[in-house]
């Protein structure tokens, strides 16, 4: 494949720009009627696998979080999307883009990862009523070190 055809994958499979790899499991938690099924057949496209649920009983690559303003407390919810995954595994929060019904403030969004010990390493236009930030769970401080 050509790099020109890589590009252009990349353009045209929205799971691309967010990271998701062929082979990896990634959980979906929050999803409802309005999230977007397209970024979600993306994923299962480029992983190769299907989206498993909070009902899944393994440690999986990457977890997509769909997010309101009503669906409780994002502080919450972030921490448990943490306990299925390693540290450093990427849990790609999608909330509502700005104008949009549960739309989530970004300081809210800032604050939440803070108290779940994540730091949000970027945000992206994930589709088309979705914005995503990416966060992690940051590497621990090294031993010793006070």
């Amino acid at each position: 494949m050509s790099a020109t055809a890589d590009h252009a994958e990349e353009r045209a499979n929205p799971a691309s720009r967010l990271g998701f790899q062929p082979g990896q499991v990634v959980q979906e938690l929050g999803y409802d009627d309005d999230s977007d099924q397209e970024l979600r057949e993306a994923i299962e496209a480029l992983t190769g696998t299907e989206l498993v649920d909070e009902d899944y009983d393994d440690v999986a690559d990457a977890v997509v979080l769909w997010f309101r303003e009503d669906d409780g407390d994002l502080a919450d919810a972030l921490v448990d999307a943490t306990t299925m995954i390693d540290a450093g595994a990427p849990i790609w929060l999608m909330t509502p883009k700005t104008g949009r019904d549960g739309y989530v403030e970004p300081s809210e969004i800032g604050e939440a990862a803070s108290t779940a010990g994540l730091a949000q390493t970027s945000s992206v236009n994930a589709c088309k009523d979705w914005s995503g930030s990416r966060l992690i769970t940051p590497k621990t401080a090294r031993a010793g070190k006070r």
